[in-house]
């Protein structure tokens, strides 16, 4: 076991429409947790762990950001900078699922980005659906007295089919450490419409670590994609009409607004 601010957060997912149909579900997940400045040590120090190699579990940067591979940490500065925020060497973590088998799919990967004194000062938000789109939310923390960060911003990248894009996404999250937790509830003009949450425990990363999270939760990454068309077909069955699906966002990135601290 190395010493490292990155870690493993094992946990569940959980989703639930409230209208015009009723439905919800609820799935066991894991998140990796990537201090961008440990990659390389990450790499070199786990034998199951590969940073833009193949690996039981790996991170390829091109999954991420422009999908152009160069270094995350100089692309997410560039957009903290564009929006006004001060870069002033922070540390950046990332939380997302890794590629298992060389394979991922991550709806949302989160970057939160720290003052060198490790309060956070933004939060960013990489969204991707299936249809090959990524757009992503930056969101000051304008706040700090508390442990629940509550952001908000309108949404711009169509996700599901079966919602429209005039709605509204209002962000709750406890920040890692000890525990993680991101709810996302989706609005309409007619108030809540749908609520999503992740929730994990930290553990220390370690090639064991990453051996047993592997048996728990084999080829998890290729059950996300599978469950995403699966709970579409259900919602479809249920009677839901699929909404056209609008070009991609003329920028990359929306800034969003943080209401206060919890």
């Amino acid at each position: 076991m190395i010493e490292t601010a990155s870690a493993l957060y094992c946990g569940t997912v959980a989703h639930k429409r409230l209208r015009p149909r009723v439905h919800a579900l609820n799935y066991s997940a894991f998140w990796m947790l990537f201090d961008l400045d440990e990659l390389p040590r990450l790499s070199k120090s786990l034998k199951l762990f590969g940073h833009n190699s193949f690996s039981l579990f790996s991170f390829y940067d091109r999954d991420h950001g422009d999908s152009s591979g160069q270094p995350l940490r100089r692309q997410i500065e560039t957009h903290l900078e564009q929006a006004g925020i001060e870069t002033d060497g922070g540390p950046i973590r990332l939380l997302c699922m890794p590629r298992i088998l060389g394979y991922v799919f991550n709806p949302i990967s989160i970057y939160f980005c720290y003052r060198p004194d490790g309060s956070p000062k933004a939060i960013f938000y990489e969204v991707n659906n299936t249809f090959g789109q990524r757009h992503s939310y930056l969101i000051p923390v304008e706040f700090d007295r508390g442990r629940t960060i509550i952001q908000n911003c309108p949404k711009r990248l169509y996700v599901s089919p079966f919602n429209d894009m005039d709605m509204s996404y209002a962000f709750k999250v406890q920040p890692p450490e000890a525990s993680v937790a991101v709810g996302v509830d989706v609005l309409d003009p007619k108030g809540l419409m749908l609520t999503t949450s992740l929730r994990g425990k930290r553990r220390e990363l370690s090639d064991a670590a990453i051996a047993g999270t592997f048996v728990r939760h084999p080829l998890l990454t290729l059950k996300v994609i599978a469950g995403i068309h699966w709970e579409a077909l259900q919602l479809w069955l249920k009677g839901m009409k699929i909404t056209e699906r609008p070009p991609r966002p003329d920028r990359p990135v929306t800034i969003g607004s943080t209401t206060d601290v919890k």
